[in-house]
């Protein structure tokens, strides 16, 4: 398979290229699809496009098991500063995590297993927005979930490139993988006065700096040190005049979780730090928007992937996956399936191009060899189907 896969590698980097020229943003990725749809048609799947808002499904075999493949195709709001013949063509926006990479790596592992027989079904997500939710919240893996691109799935399977690593290495490992995430936006109100006579009024900056602190102590004070648990603020506005105590302040944040119960315990904490501001004088609103669920790599799967990776890399190159509350949209998709996420060693020689910037890019190298370890692993799952 690996033979295989190298054997397809330029046509990996022409498709990689294509896509990375025109990246476009999550729910936006009309080209993409278009490209994606086109190559899946031209090797017999049967295709549906539209799923998940810009999302497509390929599927070739019939009938159970029915293994998928996750790849997620938006790019990011980022000027890209490379300066390569392949750079993006688009002011503003580049694939600067990947995703580039994930899509054509899936064409190409569509591209190996049209080429086999196998029982059962293979189908392929190219899924967008794994990066943004919409105006209600949701992100790619759920809207292709509300789609019915999960329905009947026995496994799913995905990667993501990792330029920590070098070109050869994979790292997996079973448990969580990535954290759960939810979003939350706080406005402390008081009441504005002229600096000169703050005893006049309700300070809502003096406020927000309890409320700051308070927050700032859920994780160290409230919850229990062994849980996997992240209170980060990103956002903190208040007044346009020095001279002016203003009416509110806004504060904007990300909470990150393993557990479900901590979810729940973050929720109240946050609404408990939050009356600092009524105990002061002041008030607050309070909004808290659902994320992606923890993503939970299934020892089954990890164990396939494990063996493949083995098989085709050497023992030497299956490293275990550092932990970090990172997020990531598959959870939606494999916490209605056995599925596992493995990362991809992409590094450029010693230099590591840090995702998400303007300087994010990977030794194509890496693309078979992603290729062929989902192809191996999903021909196995297809093959040896758990009971």
């Amino acid at each position: 398979m690996l033979e295989r896969a190298h054997q397809i590698k330029d046509q990996l980097v022409r498709w990689r290229r294509e896509i990375h020229q025109h990246p476009e943003l999550g729910f936006h990725e009309t080209h993409t699809a278009a490209l994606v749809a086109q190559v899946m048609d031209h090797l017999g799947y049967r295709v549906r496009t539209g799923v998940g808002r810009t999302g497509v499904v390929g599927e070739r075999g019939e009938g159970k098991p029915i293994v998928a493949i996750r790849a997620d195709m938006d790019a990011l709001p980022l000027q890209e500063a490379n300066d390569v013949p392949y750079a993006s063509q688009v002011p503003g926006v580049m694939h600067a995590c990947g995703h580039d990479a994930h899509a054509a790596i899936a064409l190409g592992v569509a591209t190996l297993l049209a080429q086999e027989t196998f029982p059962g079904t293979i189908r392929f997500l190219f899924q967008p927005a794994e990066e943004v939710s919409d105006d209600e919240g949701l992100s790619g893996a759920p809207r292709m979930v509300q789609d019915g691109a999960m329905a009947g799935v026995n496994a799913v399977l995905a990667l993501h490139v990792f330029a920590g690593a070098p070109v050869g290495e994979i790292s997996v490992d079973s448990g969580p993988a990535s954290a759960g995430v939810d979003t939350f936006w706080v406005t402390v109100t008081g009441q504005g006065v002229h600096g000169a006579y703050p005893h006049k009024g309700v300070d809502p900056i003096h406020i927000a700096a309890h409320v700051i602190l308070a927050l700032n102590g859920i994780i160290s004070r409230r919850v229990d040190p062994f849980d996997a648990a992240v209170i980060s603020l990103g956002s903190i506005h208040g007044g346009r005049v020095s001279n002016v105590i203003p009416e509110s302040v806004e504060l904007a944040g990300t909470i990150r979780y393993e557990l479900p119960e901590v979810q729940k315990q973050l929720h109240a904490e946050i609404e408990r730090a939050l009356g600092v501001a009524r105990a002061l004088g002041g008030d607050y609103e309070f909004k808290m928007e659902y994320g992606g669920p923890p993503m939970i790599n299934d020892a089954g799967v990890v164990d396939v992937i494990r063996q493949v990776a083995t098989d085709l890399l050497g023992s030497a190159n299956v490293k275990p996956k550092e932990k970090g509350m990172g997020a990531e949209d598959f959870g939606a998709l494999s916490e209605r399936a056995p599925g596992a996420m493995f990362r991809l060693g992409c590094q450029i020689g010693d230099e590591e191009r840090k995702g998400h910037s303007p300087t994010f890019d990977l030794d194509e190298r890496c693309l078979p060899i992603g290729a062929a370890v989902l192809a191996e692993s999903a021909l196995r799952l297809l093959r040896t189907p758990r009971s």
